[in-house]
């Protein structure tokens, strides 16, 4: 219950945030991975805030980058591992760490093509043999999953000449979008929100890997009361209907 224990050090110590802070967008950090439960939460959020949320969305490795580089921010949404480490340097206030919620890796196809069966291994393995064309994040927060589900597939090499490594996943779903690739694989979380995209399901149990994803507050925060709020809103039982709906499970449903 450390999230609980930094929401009542808040409140003990009545932070004072500036007039400017508490007027202005709080900057949020947040991983793609997240980004159509955020989107969906956010206007909700906003309203029992009394202030706009500014979110930059990316990358975990990319986002990442930026505070390391020195960028402001309130509140990170990573990969649990990233905000776990960041809290161990200091850079995230340690206490304010809350679990939120996890995806698994599923299949995308553009929208009214064939769905190819993947439901057992045998079916993926012959799925991915036989696609022309292959598409996921280099940068992304699945590619250990699913070049993990390659190896154990034994396909890893006799697919290579047709895979294309995209830079973001927008880029990468908007190939298989327009046709130019046929398959892309990335986070269930960010094939349904897409546009021209069809789901055409998860890898199977036995190669499935999930990317967990956590939020923290700054430890420089000056707005580190409204950015625990916000960390509350986001791992709140309520918002386990907004997680399921977006392709995740909420992690602590309270």
């Amino acid at each position: 219950m450390r999230f609980r224990t930094f929401l009542a050090g808040l409140a003990l110590a009545g932070f004072a945030q500036a007039a400017a802070a508490q007027g202005g967008g709080l900057r949020v950090l947040c991983s793609n991975g997240m980004k159509a439960v955020v989107d969906a939460l956010r206007p909700q959020i906003e309203r029992d805030l009394g202030r706009p949320l500014a979110i930059e969305f990316g990358t975990t490795a990319a986002l990442r980058q930026k505070i390391e580089s020195g960028a402001a921010f309130d509140v990170a949404i990573f990969t649990t591992e990233a905000v776990n480490d960041l809290a161990g340097k200091g850079t995230i206030a340690a206490p304010s760490v809350a679990a939120l919620g996890r995806s698994g890796i599923g299949v995308a196809v553009r929208a009214g093509a064939k769905k190819p069966a993947i439901g057992t291994t045998d079916e993926l393995k012959r799925a991915l043999l036989d696609a022309k064309s292959i598409t996921w994040v280099g940068v992304g927060a699945s590619r250990p999953g699913i070049e993990r589900m390659l190896e154990t597939l034994g396909i890893a090499k006799e697919i290579q000449p047709k895979i294309t490594l995209a830079a973001t996943v927008d880029e990468a779903n908007d190939s298989v979008a327009s046709g130019r690739v046929e398959l892309a694989l990335t986070l269930k979380s960010e094939i349904l929100p897409a546009k021209g995209l069809a789901y055409a399901g998860p890898l199977p149990v036995e190669v499935q890997s999930y990317v967990s994803f956590a939020a923290g507050v700054a430890a420089r925060s000056a707005a580190a009361k409204d950015a625990a709020r916000l960390v509350e809103s986001l791992h709140a039982r309520a918002a386990a209907a907004t997680y399921k709906d977006k392709g995740m499970e909420l992690a602590i449903a309270r």
